[in-house]
C-alpha cells in the first residue's frame, strides 16, 4: 500500500489519544501467560507485532480472549506451557522473539521460532549468548545468531551478565530466564535501558532488585495474575508531537502519553530544540507515569544527541532527524550504531530518504549529521517495510513543497494502526 501526502501545509489543530505502548503490551501478554491465574490487560495495542505475541502464546497452550483493547489471559504458571505442535512465527516482532527466548529457555520441551525476512537478518546472539551462559540449549543459523532458533530447554543457572549494549530486550530475556534458574540472575548495562520489565514483574508479584545500571531476580519466584493498564506509547506520541512542531500554525494536544523516564529521551530533545511544548495532567497508570502534552509550531534549534541518552530515544531517531532538517544549525547524532540492526539499517535509510526530499544529511558509522534548516521538496520515498521510516517520511510530506509518495505504508500498522486517521483528524 502506498500513501500520497498532499496537505499544502494545512495547520494541525485539536487532540489525539495515543494507542497503547507496544513494549508494555508485549510484556503484559508474556507475563500474564506465565502467571498463575487470570489477568486483564486494558489499553492493549492491537498492532501487528503485539498480535504476533498473542499468536505465539496461544500456540503454547495459553487461553487468550480479545475484546478490542481489553485482553483476558488465563495464566498457566511458569511451568504450565505446552510444547507447541508447530513453529512459533513472530512475524516482524523483534521484541517477541527475544523476550520469548528467555521464557522458552527455561521450559522442559523443544520449540522453534522464526519470523519474516527482516527478523531473519536481525542479530540474536546478543540474547542467545547470555542464555547459553545460563545453560540453555539453543541452535540456529550462525551458531544461534539468526532465526530460525531451536530451543530445547535446560536446567538453568543464574549468572551475572554484563551486557556490552544497553538493550531492554537483552535485559528482559535474561531476567525472564532468571525466573527459571537456580540462584540469582543479574544484568548490568553500560547505561540504563527502558525498565518496563522490572516495573511489570513487580506488578505480577516478583521481587526485582535494581540500581542505576543493574537489575536482578532470584529464581523460582512465581507470578500472580494481575490487572495491567497500558499507557500510551511515547514512541508513537513523538510522531504527533513532531507534526505539531513542524507544520506552521499548528497547536495539538497528545493525550495519555507514557512518561517513563527511561523512554522520554525524545521529549528531552524536543525541549532542547526549543520546541513550544507544555507537559500537563501528570498522573500514574498501571505503575507507569503518564501525562498529556500540548505542542505548538515554532522555530527549532540544532542539538547534539549522544551517549547515555541514546537508549532512551533509539526508536525516535528517525523522526528526530526529520525535525533536525528544519532546525537552525547542525544536528549531530552519534553513539547510535544500534540503529543498523533495527527493521532496516535506519542510519542509511533515514539519511538517504530525507536527502531524496532535499535534506542535507550525512551518514556516519554510528549516527548522522544533519544541516538545517533546509526546505523539503516532493518526491517518491520508501518505507522499506519499516513502520518508523514510513511515519517519518509521511510527516516529511506535511512540510514538503509538493506531493510526497510513501511506498509500503502498511508497515505502520506494526506500532500505530490509526496513524493516518489521527493525522486526518488534526487536519479537519
Amino acid at each position: 500500500m502506498h500513501k500520497t501526502i498532499d496537505t499544502a501545509l494545512k495547520p494541525l489543530q485539536g487532540s489525539v489519544t495515543i494507542p497503547g505502548d507496544k513494549s508494555i503490551s508485549h510484556r503484559a501478554v508474556l507475563f500474564a501467560a506465565i502467571a498463575e491465574g487470570p489477568s486483564v490487560i486494558k489499553g492493549f495495542l492491537n498492532g501487528q507485532d503485539c498480535l504476533s505475541t498473542i499468536s505465539c502464546m496461544r500456540k503454547l497452550g495459553v487461553k487468550i480472549e480479545e475484546d478490542g483493547e481489553i485482553i483476558r489471559v488465563e495464566g498457566k504458571g511458569l511451568h504450565g506451557l505446552n510444547e507447541p505442535s508447530e513453529i512459533l512465527d513472530v512475524g516482524n516482532s523483534g521484541t517477541t522473539v527475544r523476550l520469548l527466548s528467555g521464557i522458552l529457555a527455561g521450559q522442559s520441551f523443544s520449540s522453534v521460532m522464526t519470523g519474516d525476512e527482516s527478523i531473519g537478518r536481525r542479530p540474536m546472539r546478543r540474547v542467545t549468548g547470555p542464555l547459553k551462559m545460563m545453560n540453555a540449549s539453543i541452535d540456529g543459523r550462525d551458531f544461534a545468531n539468526y532465526t530460525p532458533l531451536c530451543m530445547r530447554g535446560g536446567s538453568l543457572q543464574g549468572v551475572h551478565y554484563v551486557s556490552p549494549v544497553a538493550s531492554a530486550q537483552v535485559k528482559s530475556a535474561v531476567l525472564l530466564a532468571g525466573l527459571y534458574a537456580q540462584g540469582v540472575t543479574r544484568v548490568t548495562e553500560p547505561h540504563k535501558s527502558r525498565d518496563h520489565t522490572e516495573r511489570m514483574l513487580e506488578t505480577f508479584g516478583v521481587k526485582v532488585e535494581t540500581d542505576e545500571v543493574s537489575a536482578a531476580v532470584s529464581g523460582g519466584q512465581k507470578l500472580t495474575g494481575s490487572e495491567v493498564d497500558v499507557p500510551g506509547d511515547v514512541s508513537s506520541a513523538v510522531f504527533m508531537l513532531a507534526a505539531g512542531a513542524l507544520v506552521p500554525g499548528s497547536e495539538i494536544t497528545v493525550r495519555n502519553v507514557g512518561m517513563n523516564p527511561t523512554r522520554t529521551g525524545a521529549i528531552d530533545v524536543l525541549k532542547r530544540m526549543n520546541a513550544d511544548m507544555h507537559i500537563h495532567s501528570e498522573r500514574m497508570l498501571g505503575g507507569e507515569p503518564v501525562a498529556d502534552i500540548t505542542i505548538k509550531s515554532g522555530a527549532l534549534q540544532a542539538v547534539t544527541i549522544s551517549g547515555g541518552e541514546i537508549p532512551r530515544l533509539i526508536d525516535e531517531i528517525p523522526v528526530l532527524a526529520l525535525l533536525a532538517t528544519q532546525a537552525e544549525g547542525t544536528t549531530v547524532i552519534k553513539d547510535a550504531a544500534e540503529l543498523k540492526v533495527k527493521e532496516t539499517n535506519r542510519i542509511d535509510t533515514v539519511v538517504n530518504q530525507l536527502n531524496e526530499l532535499g535534506a542535507d544529511c550525512e551518514a556516519t558509522d554510528d549516527g548522522m549529521i544533519i544541516h538545517g534548516p533546509t526546505p523539503l521538496k516532493g518526491g517518491k520515498v520508501e518505507s522499506f517495510h519499516d513502520h518508523r521510516i514510513g511515519m517519518t517520511m509521511s510527516l516529511a510530506g506535511l512540510i514538503a513543497s509538493d506531493k510526497v509518495l510513501v511506498k509500503d505504508t502498511e508497515a505502520i500498522a506494526v506500532s500505530y494502526p490509526g496513524f493516518y486517521k489521527d493525522l486526518e483528524k488534526l487536519m479537519n
